[in-house]
């Protein structure tokens, strides 16, 4: 599936061996998003918590050897939504996630997942890419707002307070390896809570014995109606779209993964692990952001990640629900607040560095400032940025902000994009009546112009 397999593997290899402790700590970076969900529709009995870590592993794994990069492999947040609301069977589940990953796949496999990428604008993908990140900052506040200062003492606002001001203090330290050790410090934490509180109980050896999941035409209607067509545009806009952009930005050096693959991916993932129960699962822009600040630049991050997720959901299965239901929330809304920062961060390039303003000094001479080199598709490139004027950078802000606030005051991708395509549109429409006008009156314009040099 993955276009360059040998820059893939060359890629992973050379992270292996000279950054590896940072790649583990990338890894771990979209924790925040992964656990509180996870366990949320384990509790539910939505969906089978071995199942969900021995498939999702098994995607992580495939992710990082097939396209070289740390993309995330992360719960289906809308299906997930409504699943926990709803209270959702695992085949309710399942169907949701069948549904959206089959369209997904029929769409990267026609090509029609290529032509809405060509059509939708940089500055709505933006759009997107910023409201996703601030999506999850209000998401951090959620988390952490209930907790008090001091009480309980292993979770309150005193921890919370402690792990960003470490996060703050590291920042500038690229291969410390913050995740790995909030990680570490959350699991100890989780740890003596679950010893020491009444009804819970340490993980315990516990062999995997996969189950089934054939859902009814009823179990079909409410999956697909409630969850699964309100999934659609996350995971079209933010899951494939956005990622592959993001990954271009964040990882010019290596090939991007491609929109059809990443449709692939996430079609061939769940059309496999919604039928023994697993979480229906996507890759994100958030996840990407979160693992990248962390420190993950290769696939390595990720197969790891799928090796030890695999393990657990192997040797211990459901009885984690214990531990990871006293992992500290007050470090998973930290966690959580730095990958939103990173990913609402992207904004900032899209009046300089954006890719619709780059051209290749190869093939063109630009004025333009800002030239850079980058090693793109295995190969040295001079890209030069092009300079806009003010009306052309106000125009695509407005539509870039208009995203935004459509996404977060909605709560919905599909709105944000149909507001952000609107407000394009409306700057484009009358410059492409005025170029029509012009062409139409261009005959008209040569026939007085002739006839006035031919009359004088």
């Amino acid at each position: 599936m993955s276009p360059h397999p040998r820059i893939s593997y060359t890629h992973n290899l050379f992270h292996f061996r000279h950054g590896l402790l940072s790649e583990v700590s990338g890894g771990l970076g979209d924790l925040g998003t992964l656990l509180p969900l996870l366990v949320a529709l384990t509790l539910t009995s939505s969906i089978s918590l071995s199942s969900s870590l021995v498939f999702g592993g098994l995607a992580n794994i495939f992710t990082g050897i097939a396209f070289g990069i740390p993309l995330p492999v992360q719960p289906m947040k809308a299906i997930a939504a409504v699943a926990i609301s709803q209270s959702f069977s695992r085949a309710e589940i399942a169907s949701a996630g069948l549904f959206v990953s089959g369209f997904v796949f029929i769409a990267a496999i026609t090509g029609a997942l290529r032509w809405l990428t060509s059509v939708v604008p940089i500055p709505v993908v933006k759009g997107i890419q910023v409201g996703a990140g601030l999506s999850l900052v209000m998401s951090a506040g959620k988390v952490l707002q209930p907790l008090l200062w001091f009480h309980p003492w292993a979770d309150n606002l005193s921890w919370a307070i402690s792990a960003f001001i470490v996060l703050c203090i590291t920042a500038r330290f690229a291969r410390f390896p913050y995740a790995l050790v909030i990680f570490l410090v959350g699991v100890a934490l989780a740890a003596v809570l679950a010893s020491t509180h009444s009804g819970s109980s340490l993980p315990t050896p516990h062999i995997w014995h996969p189950h089934t999941v054939v859902p009814l035409p009823e179990d079909i209607r409410r999956g697909v109606i409630l969850a699964g067509i309100g999934q659609l545009p996350l995971t079209t806009l933010n899951s494939i779209i956005a990622v592959d952009h993001l990954a271009r930005d964040l990882l010019p050096e290596h090939p991007s993964p491609g929109i059809s693959s990443l449709g692939i991916s996430v079609g061939a993932i769940n059309l496999v692990g919604c039928w023994f129960g697993s979480m229906p699962v996507c890759h994100g822009s958030g996840g990407l952001a979160a693992q990248w600040r962390f420190g993950a630049r290769s696939g390595i991050s990720v197969i790891l990640l799928g090796l030890f997720k695999l393990a657990l959901g192997l040797a211990f299965g459901d009885s984690l629900i214990g531990l990871l239901m006293h992992f500290p929330k007050a470090l998973l809304g930290v966690m959580v607040f730095a990958a939103g920062i990173e990913l609402a961060k992207v904004g900032q390039s899209l009046n300089y560095g954006a890719r619709d303003l780059q051209e290749d000094l190869e093939n063109e001479e630009f004025d333009g400032q800002g030239v850079r080199e980058s090693l793109i598709q295995g190969h040295s490139r001079r890209v030069a940025n092009k300079d806009l004027q003010d009306g052309e950078r106000s125009e695509r802000w407005v539509v870039m902000t208009t995203t935004v606030g459509a996404l977060l005051a909605f709560g919905n991708d599909g709105v944000g994009f149909a507001a952000g395509m609107l407000a394009y549109w409306s700057f484009q429409l009358p410059k492409w009546w005025r170029s029509r006008r012009l062409e139409q009156m261009s005959p008209l314009l040569d026939g007085i112009i002739c006839w006035c040099r031919g009359a004088f």
